[in-house]
């Protein structure tokens, strides 16, 4: 149960971080930068506005994909770092310690296994969660380069903002499905049942969410 809760917290502030900043990006980009350039059109030729307009969107869009740069830079650094960490002390703690006091693989009696956990924490959970967080930022962000192609998406503001949509169902539908977990008898052997039991039930939730927000699109676009 706590690594369940663990995995909770670890998911949700994850999502939920990157769904808050990657907004706060676009509103300040928009308020200081496109509204601006927006502003030079003069208004004597539509066609000539609306293509530029759909450019300064698109070029908008593709500056916040560096956002997911952002998240993977981070899950690099966070990775390789605990990977040294563990390699480095995990084997040298367990050689020496084998060696010379003849201490058994991660022995508490051996002050190199606590560097062995901390590398184990910062590459395994502060690395996976990065790179979680930026492949979420990375995918989001090209759902909105793509979007950003389509001259009747721009015309949509919520059409043109669906990929966020998508995430912002998903929150609802596993903060529902986690509830779930608690009417089920979780043993050792009933474990891999649950957990199947969960992705089924959370697929069919976001399936059943989803089918309302996609009335924000269009009836017929093209890229």
């Amino acid at each position: 149960m706590a690594a369940f809760r663990g995995g909770q917290v670890l998911g949700f502030c994850l999502v939920g971080l990157a769904l808050l900043i990657l907004q706060i990006i676009l509103f300040v980009f928009k308020s200081s930068w496109l509204v601006g350039e927006l502003s030079k059109l003069d208004g004597t030729d539509a066609a000539a506005d609306d293509k530029k307009a759909m450019d300064l969107v698109r070029r908008l869009f593709e500056v916040v994909a560096g956002y997911g740069l952002g998240g993977s830079s981070v899950a690099l650094f966070g990775r390789v770092g605990g990977g040294i960490y563990t390699k480095a002390a995990d084997v040298g703690a367990d050689l020496v310690g084998k060696t010379l006091h003849d201490l058994r693989e991660d022995d508490p009696n051996n002050p190199g296994t606590i560097a062995d956990n901390v590398g184990d924490n910062v590459g395994d959970i502060a690395g996976m969660g990065a790179d979680l967080f930026g492949s979420l930022a990375e995918s989001t962000c090209a759902a909105l380069v793509v979007s950003s192609t389509s001259p009747d998406l721009c015309k949509y503001t919520d059409a043109l903002y669906f990929p966020l949509v998508v995430t912002s169902v998903g929150i609802v539908a596993s903060f529902i499905s986690v509830l779930f977990a608690h009417f089920f008898t979780i043993t050792v052997d009933s474990v891999q049942a649950v957990l199947k039991w969960q992705l089924f039930i959370s697929t069919a939730l976001m399936t059943a969410c989803l089918v309302p927000a996609m009335w924000l699109l269009p009836s017929e676009f093209g890229f």
